[in-house]
């Protein structure tokens, strides 16, 4: 059918029902339709498909590519410091159960708005895991943002000093996943806890929240003095959590030492 229809164009004619083609996937807004239109053609022809199998394989890849393209822009927007992934991760030198980390990159903790804390020393792998959780979302079409804790707090800051506060909030708010990295690596002044306690008790049973830190929960009054403030915030964070800790020995520190054995 599709070589019969191809056969009743003159030679002349298809360069021009070509470029009309074009013009109207441009107008439509499907630019791979437009790209591949003639090259899934020609192969429908050689293998004798129908007009209705053709139009089928020519949306597919449409619809393809704009999953790929919707993807690469959640991905941009994250602000991932690097695109680390969990299938990246060497498992099998983390006390961490690569089972757990699978269960979660399916997303059931972001429809559920359940925080995820990774506790562990520095070179343990807290930040892979959770940039790695961060595209995995990333690819269930979430919206999402990694940050350190010390640039939120700076961008909370100054956002308070020019009355923009509250549209910042919003901002975070709207967000299905937000990524707060290395909490508790610096002490944090009495407002800056504050309001590091705000955008997490926003999201608290409405949204999820990845934290990482290499402070057990013993520990944080001494990076956040105010006692309340301190109970309040750990409160919030482990409330129906995912709490995982990934060790004390540094895998990168390892990784380093075998290198240098190896060579």
């Amino acid at each position: 059918m599709m070589a019969a229809a191809a056969a009743a164009a003159t030679p002349a004619a298809v360069p021009l029902v070509e470029q009309a083609i074009r013009q109207h996937c441009k107008a439509l807004r499907l630019p791979t339709v437009g790209a591949q239109f003639a090259r899934l053609a020609e192969v429908a022809a050689r293998e004798g498909r129908s007009h209705i199998g053709y139009l089928d394989v020519l949306l597919a890849a449409e619809m393809e590519e704009r999953e790929r393209n919707a993807v690469t822009r959640l991905l941009r927007e994250a602000r991932l410091p690097r695109l680390k992934t969990l299938e990246e991760f060497e498992f099998e030198r983390s006390p961490v159960q690569a089972r757990h980390i699978r269960d979660l990159a399916d997303g059931g903790y972001v429809a559920r708005a359940e925080p995820v804390l990774l506790i562990g020393e520095a070179g343990t792998g807290k930040t892979h895991l959770a940039s790695g959780l961060c595209v995995a979302a990333c690819r269930q079409r979430k919206r999402v943002h990694f940050i350190t804790a010390s640039a939120l707090v700076n961008e909370l800051v100054e956002a308070r000093h020019h009355s923009q506060l509250s549209r910042v909030l919003g901002k975070w708010a709207r967000l299905d996943l937000i990524c707060i990295d290395e909490l508790g690596y610096v002490p944090l002044a009495e407002v800056a806890g504050e309001l590091i306690f705000q955008i997490v008790a926003d999201r608290a049973e409405k949204a999820a929240v990845i934290v990482t830190t290499n402070l057990p929960f013993s520990e944080w009054p001494t990076v956040i003095p105010n006692p309340r403030l301190c109970k309040a915030l750990v409160d919030r964070l482990t409330d129906q959590a995912h709490i995982i800790e990934t060790g004390s020995e540094s895998y990168r520190f390892r990784r380093t030492i075998e290198r240098r054995t190896a060579g």
